[in-house]
């Protein structure tokens, strides 16, 4: 249930309201918008009384919520959430702009790290992207490198300015990838992996939550929702093509999916062209299409020799490719009315 008060209203009065649906056990989130303040229910609504809670000094409107996702649903918050990503230079995910994080999708050494790092930030990427654990369909496969990627990986934000996302795959490994990352990515095969989704949740850091092969959007959301449930609301969503029967791209980029989201939830939403299409020459067309519906940002896998990469080097750009891509992406950035991300210094 979502309580919408009256513009003006005191902040006594917002303490009654709130007193009065916790006294049902229900717990209360506050969201401060320009022109009202909207408190969210959390809890079940059934214990509440919404003619009660209408006859309050400064309520102005009592609104159900029936669906399951309450915390990460549009009307829950007054405002679209913006999602900061670093240190003092920060990624922003969800305001007027949009965001790349690029890099490899696997650490295979330092070197090449440095380099696609050194390169991508040029090139204008905001976020450094890159596996450190990695999940693979088969167990002979290469898996990454560990915590010796993590530390690669650090030293690559140290030089770059870059802010890392990386993902993490198991609760067992949640400090520790926190340790290093400023972004925990949770990849398709775990979105329903819930103790894993709780404690990501609990380490306070922002979380990219890729969609599963076969999920569902509301499957989506509640995912989400039991990040946010944790008390972290520093979610990014990301669409990256859902397993269908077609057989011509690795996934079938769901675009209908961007503008879905953003019609139901106040978190960002991005799009990896790359695992959408699973071949390079369609990471451009796809990120423009991303743009076109749009997304907040980008998540593109760059190698700096591709055909050599230990893992999907068909979806992977080479530099001149990220480079060609990143110049072309402004003019559709533009038409969507929004300007290309970069990091943004935070004063001290």
């Amino acid at each position: 249930m979502i309580i919408v008060t009256k513009s003006g209203t005191t902040d006594e009065a917002l303490d009654a309201i709130r007193e009065a649906v916790e006294r049902t056990g229900l717990a209360t989130h506050l969201s401060r918008g320009e022109q009202r303040t909207i408190i969210g229910c959390i809890g079940d609504e059934r214990l509440l009384n919404a003619a009660s809670l209408g006859a309050l000094p400064g309520v102005e409107s009592v609104i159900p919520i029936l669906k399951p996702y309450r915390q990460v649903s549009k009307g829950f918050r007054a405002t679209h959430t913006v999602v900061e990503v670093g240190g003092s230079e920060r990624a922003r995910f969800g305001d007027s702009t949009v965001v790349v994080a690029a890099g490899p999708r696997s650490v295979e050494g330092r070197e090449m790290l440095l380099r696609t790092a050194r390169s991508t930030r040029d090139g204008g990427a905001a976020v450094l992207r890159g596996g450190a654990f990695k999940p693979r369909s088969s167990p002979y496969a290469f898996q990454g490198l560990g915590v010796e990627a993590l530390e690669f990986l650090a030293e690559a934000r140290a030089e770059t300015g870059l802010p890392v996302v990386t993902e993490v795959m198991d609760t067992r490994q949640v400090e520790t990838v926190a340790e290093y990352a400023d972004m925990l990515q949770v990849g398709a095969r775990n979105m329903q992996n819930y103790p894993l989704l709780s404690a990501v949740g609990e380490v306070r850091r922002p979380v990219l939550l890729k969609r599963g092969l076969s999920a569902t959007i509301e499957e989506l959301l509640l995912a989400a929702e039991y990040i946010v449930a944790q008390g972290n609301d520093q979610v990014v969503l990301c669409e990256r093509g859902i397993r269908t029967f077609e057989r011509a791209t690795r996934n079938t980029f769901d675009v209908a999916a961007v503008p879905v989201l953003k019609r139901e939830t106040h978190l960002p939403v991005i799009v990896d062209p790359s695992h959408a299409g699973g071949r390079a020459d369609l990471v451009a067309p796809l990120a423009f299409a991303a743009i076109a519906a749009g997304a907040d940002g980008l998540i593109v896998e760059v190698h700096p020799a591709p055909a050599s990469a230990r893992s999907d080097g068909d979806q992977s750009l080479d530099f001149e490719a990220f480079g060609t891509l990143m110049a072309r992406l402004a003019p559709f950035a533009g038409a969507a009315g929004r300007t290309m991300g970069t990091l943004q210094e935070v004063p001290a």
